[in-house]
């Protein structure tokens, strides 16, 4: 079975966007992981009349990327052969693109399936040229380069497989980077099944202040990654800068206690 996971918070005015072409592009199971919203997401997300559509609620939010884990442990345990992860503030027409992803996936029998948001490389701005310098670090570093170019899975929609699940923490998928250096270590087949243009993706515009925080995070994600990879003990210091962003917002108490409590069932 084909699962979508979608983290989402405060996106009453987008999700039904990609739901609608989720729910159009015959998907077995939606998880929507709906985490310290205080608008009418929830409302939204049950007028969608799916009957393939499984809400996970959090009053408080879960930080960064976390809700990927919490869905990734929600669609193995029903059983779940791939696991696609799009954000719930996506407003682009990727519909098209998003069955591209699955059914190279599937083709090819990928496990981690990503998307390449950066095709080209216009005129960048200072912030872009950090995140891709940290991205480009680390796969330089694990040898992905030639593969995925600067790809991430913290950029853009990706899949995994089952087997990916049942190699990697589920915890780990809260760190993408970490995600996909471990899917390597264990010798998992990566590659990169689409370009959608950021600009495409549609996704909501914050203001300066949550752009410095998302570089610092993926800064130290990619950071924490090539550590591991390394052997060395995790660590998100480069050239004497630690790089914390939102990475310090997130909810590892909350995940593992959900991931505690499935365990049990």
């Amino acid at each position: 079975m084909l699962f979508a996971v979608i983290p989402a918070k405060n996106e009453e005015n987008r999700i039904g966007i990609i739901l609608h072409q989720l729910i159009n592009l015959g998907v077995n199971r939606i998880v929507v992981v709906l985490n310290g919203s205080t608008d009418n997401t929830l409302k939204e997300v049950k007028s969608k009349k799916f009957p393939g559509l499984d809400i996970l609620y959090f009053k408080n939010s879960l930080g960064i990327d976390v809700p990927r884990a919490v869905g990734a442990k929600y669609a193995y345990q029903e059983g779940a052969r791939f696991v696609l992860f799009v954000d719930g503030d996506l407003i682009g027409n990727i519909g098209h693109d998003l069955k591209s992803l699955i059914n190279k996936s599937m083709v090819n029998n990928l496990d981690l399936n990503m998307t390449n948001c950066y095709p080209t490389l216009p005129q960048l701005t200072y912030l872009t040229k950090i995140i891709i310098h940290f991205r480009q670090l680390l796969n330089q570093e694990t040898g992905l380069i030639e593969k995925i170019g600067i790809s991430s899975p913290s950029h853009g929609p990706h899949l995994v497989s089952r087997r990916l699940l049942e190699k990697v923490p589920f915890k780990e998928l809260a760190i993408p980077p970490v995600e996909m250096v471990m899917a390597l270590k264990e010798g998992l087949k990566i590659d990169v099944g689409v370009e959608i243009p950021h600009n495409r993706l549609g996704s909501s515009i914050k203001n300066n202040h949550h752009s410095q925080m998302i570089v610092k995070t993926i800064a130290g994600d990619c950071l924490e990654a090539l550590s591991i990879y390394q052997g060395k003990q995790r660590s998100r210091f480069y050239e004497g800068v630690e790089y914390i962003g939102y990475h310090k917002y997130r909810r590892w108490d909350l995940l593992a206690n959900f991931l505690a409590e499935f365990n049990k069932k």
